[in-house]
């Protein structure tokens, strides 16, 4: 189903993760500790047990600290994601993910000791607290819009404000914050990393969403004057924008390639079903409607691969990949949401019961279509790119 691995490392990791989520994962499927919030902490401990017992504890990340490339990681984050819960077991899922790629390449030695350390062994998760609630006019896909404040107040910093849709905050022991530092007529942000749980950061409620796969579901979260030492800034003072888009291309990506891998299950279930049950005398593959729904099926999770391996490529070169990320995002998003809907299509009653995780796959890539930036907003970030560049050339020419 995915195209061939870049690598022999890459291939064996590759490998023993489907192996693993297959064999030891997918039985967790139906356990009660599956909650609409997300696996509890309790299944997450169990399942993180089995990977480090099997060695496969944050497998993209090699024992000597080294990360695979992103091409090499699409191969082993594209399996992990087989079932909703192989990202959680294995420590490939979000936010973690992305926490510790921007982590380990903006952090001291000290925070990488201190925070990093510990995600990477999977004892910890994290959460990133940037989106803030819409009706107080907060930061959604326009981060200038950002309201929380930091400020400097001897060797500390003072943070306030409130954030929503915080993905793991509920049971997260490292954050990164995302805080205005500049003055209100300028566009600055910084990062902080901080300890969790703390006082000054309280979970005001934890979202009701359409996706669980998440522990600790998208939180509602206050900051009431959290004391940030100098030490635990992320970088540089009013750096954070920039490191949102270290982050976020990366992030955004690791997002297609799991999301990849639990459509491509739910396409091989969806198969399994259209190739034993019959209707009016005959299977259900032969009736040319469903056999062509999973036709399409197949064309679309090879184009959303061949996009996936493509973006990881451009990031290998040494490039942001704004572009390549937002049109991998917008076009892997979309086609996953297709190919998931015909599945609980040609499923039928038995799609959109939670019999089987199909269900849960059409809502989880549905969300997808929104999180890491809505379909929308990156195309028009794309179309403001075509103008920019169609008036450059038309100056130059």
């Amino acid at each position: 189903m995915f195209t061939p691995c870049p690598t022999e490392r890459s291939v064996a990791i590759a490998g023993r993760v489907e192996a693993f989520v297959r064999e030891v994962v997918v039985p967790y499927e139906r356990d009660p500790r599956n909650t609409d919030h997300g696996p509890s902490a309790e299944l997450v401990a169990e399942l993180r047990d089995k990977a480090r017992a099997a060695g496969l504890m944050t497998p993209h990340i090699l024992p000597d600290g080294d990360h695979l490339t992103q091409r090499e990681t699409a191969a082993v984050l594209k399996p992990s994601g087989l079932s909703p819960l192989g990202p959680v077991a294995v420590n490939t899922m979000a936010p973690d993910e992305g926490n510790m790629f921007l982590i380990g390449k903006v952090g001291t030695t000290a925070q990488k000791a201190a925070f990093l350390d510990k995600l990477v062994s999977g004892q910890a998760r994290s959460a990133f607290f940037m989106t803030e609630p819409a009706a107080e006019g907060g930061a959604g896909s326009d981060p200038s819009m950002l309201m929380t404040t930091a400020e400097p107040d001897g060797d500390d910093w003072v943070i306030n404000g409130r954030k929503a849709f915080i993905t793991g905050a509920d049971g997260a022991q490292v954050g990164i914050i995302m805080a205005r530092t500049g003055p209100k007529d300028r566009i600055a942000a910084t990062m902080f990393l901080v300890d969790l749980p703390n006082p000054a950061v309280r979970i005001e409620r934890v979202l009701d969403t359409i996706d669980s796969s998440m522990p600790g579901g998208h939180s509602l979260v206050a900051i009431d004057n959290l004391r940030v030492p100098q030490t635990q800034v992320l970088g540089e003072v009013d750096a954070g924008l920039r490191y949102a888009q270290v982050r976020l291309s990366p992030a955004r990506l690791s997002h297609c390639m799991r999301w990849l891998g639990s459509t491509a299950r739910a396409h091989e279930i969806a198969t399994e079903y259209a190739t034993t049950r019959k209707a009016f005398g005959k299977l259900l593959i032969d009736h040319e409607g469903v056999g062509f729904m999973l036709a399409e099926n197949l064309i679309d999770l090879q184009q959303a691969a061949l996009m996936i391996d493509w973006c990881a490529d451009a990031l290998d070169g040494g490039s942001l990949a704004t572009t390549e990320s937002s049109m991998a995002k917008v076009a892997v998003s979309e086609a996953l949401y297709r190919v998931a809907d015909r599945c609980v299509q040609v499923m039928g009653g038995l799609g959109v019961s939670r019999d089987t995780i199909v269900e849960q796959v059409l809502r989880e890539v549905r969300a997808f279509r929104i999180y890491d930036g809505p379909t929308e907003v990156h195309k028009w970030s794309l179309a403001k790119k075509i103008k920019r560049d169609q008036l450059g050339a038309a100056r130059h020419g």
